[in-house]
C-alpha cells in the first residue's frame, strides 16, 4: 500500500511517500517558492538527492511536477496508483472531531475555517484541490492538528469573554501539534507497558514552535496553544502568553496596525525578540561562549515558561506517569532536557545524565530507574501518523 502525505503551505508543498506494508519511506522532499520563477524542488530518493530550480506557477503545477518525477523514476505509473493521499490541515475548528475523507463539503468547511487560520488553511486547500485534480479517483484524507485536543473539557478551552463570541464566531482554545502529541503519547504508553486509557503524561513538543499538552487517560485535557499557535510557551519567534493590554499600549504609542502587531508577535518576538537569536541551542552557546546577559534572560524566560506549564498540569492531573520530550529541540538538545528535569526534580523526576547525553534516534528513558516519574525522549513522526490515519480511514470506507 502506497500513501502520499502532503503538508501544503501558501507557497510550498512538503511531501513524503510511504510503503505502508513496511512503513518505509520511499521518498520525501519539498517544493518551495511556488509562484516564482525560481521555485526550488528538492527530492530525497535513492543515493542521489534531486535538486532543481524551476518556475512553478501554482500548486497544481507543483503536483504535476511531482507526478512526472514518479513516472520518470518508475516509482509509480502515475498518482492513480496511490492508495491514498493524506493532508495535514492545521485548523479543524470545532467542526471536525476526527480525520475525514475529503469531499466538497469538507473542502467548504476547511475554507470557512480559514478565518481562524489565514496563514495555514488556504495553503492546505491549494494542496488538497491540486492533489484531487491530479488524481481524482484516489481517496484524499484530511488530518487536523486540532482533533486530538477536541477531548478538552469546556472549562479548559473556553476564554473568559462574553459567551456570544464562542457561540457566533467559535472563539475558544483549539490547540495544535495534535498529530505529534497523539503519536508520541501512544508510543510512550506502549514503551512503558501502560494501557493507553490509563496513561497520564505531560507531552513537550519543543521545536521552533512549541506546545505542552496534559494527557490524562491517553487523551488531551489541556494544551498551551490557543485559538492560534501563538498562545502558550515562549518560542523561537513567537511571544507566547502576553497581556492583551500590552498590545493596545504598543499600538497606541507606535501607531502599529493590526497586521503589524500580528507580525511582531509571530515573527519578531520570542527568543529572537529578546536576544536576537531564535534557536535555543545558539542562545545557550551565546551564554557559554560570551556570558551574554540578554541570552541569559532569554534562556531563563524560555525555561520558566516550560516549567510553569508543567507545574500547572501536575496540579490538574494529580498523577503523572511520564514527561515526554519530542520534536526538533526536545529530541536533540540534551542540555535543555537536563535543565528542565533538574528544575522539576522536586516532583520526583530524577534525570540520568549519561542516558540523557546518549545520541540515539530511538525512544528511550533519560531518568534513573528509581525516578518516581519517568522522563523519556520519543521521536515524533507526524507524517507516519498521518499515513496511518489515511490507511485506517480508507480501510474502514472499503476503498481497498
Amino acid at each position: 500500500m502506497k500513501i502520499l502525505v502532503l503538508n501544503s503551505g501558501s507557497s510550498s508543498i512538503k511531501f513524503k511517500l510511504f510503503d505502508m506494508n513496511g512503513r518505509n519511506v520511499i521518498l520525501d522532499g519539498f517544493i518551495e517558492e511556488i509562484g516564482s520563477d525560481h521555485s526550488r524542488v528538492n527530492i530525497n530518493y535513492g543515493n542521489e538527492p534531486f535538486a532543481k530550480d524551476v518556475a512553478i506557477k501554482d500548486h497544481l503545477e507543483g503536483m504535476d511536477y511531482l507526478n512526472n518525477f514518479f513516472k520518470k523514476s518508475k516509482i509509480l505509473k502515475d498518482f492513480s496508483e496511490l492508495d491514498g493521499i493524506g493532508h495535514r490541515v492545521v485548523h479543524g475548528g470545532n467542526k471536525f472531531q476526527d480525520s475525514v475523507i475529503i469531499d466538497d463539503e469538507v473542502i467548504k468547511t476547511i475554507d470557512e475555517l480559514s478565518e481562524l487560520a489565514p496563514l495555514h488553511n488556504p495553503g492546505h486547500l491549494a494542496g488538497i484541490r491540486s492533489a484531487m485534480a491530479e488524481a481524482p479517483n484516489v481517496p484524499n484524507v484530511a488530518v487536523f492538528d486540532t482533533v486530538f485536543h477536541q477531548t478538552m473539557p469546556q472549562y479548559a478551552y473556553m476564554y473568559a469573554i462574553p459567551y456570544e463570541y464562542y457561540e457566533k464566531y467559535g472563539v475558544r482554545k483549539y490547540g495544535f501539534h495534535g498529530t505529534s502529541h497523539k503519536y508520541v503519547t501512544e508510543q510512550a504508553a506502549n514503551y512503558m507497558g501502560i494501557r493507553l486509557d490509563a496513561f497520564n503524561a505531560i507531552s513537550l513538543h519543543i521545536g521552533n514552535g512549541a506546545s505542552v499538552t496534559a494527557i490524562k487517560g491517553g487523551k488531551s485535557i489541556d494544551t498551551s496553544m490557543g485559538i492560534s499557535p501563538l498562545e502558550g510557551l515562549m518560542m523561537g519567534t513567537r511571544s507566547g502568553d502576553i497581556d492583551p493590554a500590552a498590545l493596545y499600549h504598543i499600538a497606541k504609542i507606535t501607531n502599529k496596525n493590526q497586521a503589524e502587531i500580528d507580525y511582531m508577535l509571530n515573527k519578531e518576538s520570542g527568543l529572537l525578540g529578546i536576544c536576537g537569536m531564535s534557536d535555543i541551542r545558539k542562545v545557550k552557546r551565546m551564554i557559554l561562549d560570551h556570558d551574554d546577559e540578554r541570552a541569559k534572560l532569554a534562556y531563563n524566560m524560555y525555561m520558566y515558561r516550560i516549567t510553569k506549564y508543567i507545574g500547572s498540569y501536575f496540579a490538574i492531573m494529580g498523577r503523572v506517569d511520564a514527561i515526554i520530550f519530542t520534536a526538533g529541540v526536545g529530541e536533540n538538545y540534551a542540555h535543555l532536557r537536563a535543565d528542565i528535569c533538574k528544575t522539576i526534580n522536586h516532583f520526583g523526576v530524577n534525570i540520568d545524565d549519561d542516558l540523557n547525553e546518549l545520541k540515539s534516534n530511538s525512544i528511550r528513558f533519560i531518568t534513573k530507574r528509581d525516578s518516581v516519574i519517568r522522563a523519556l525522549v520519543v521521536p515524533t513522526n507526524e507524517e507516519l501518523a498521518i499515513a496511518l490515519e489515511v490507511r485506517k480511514l480508507i480501510k474502514n470506507k472499503n476503498f481497498i
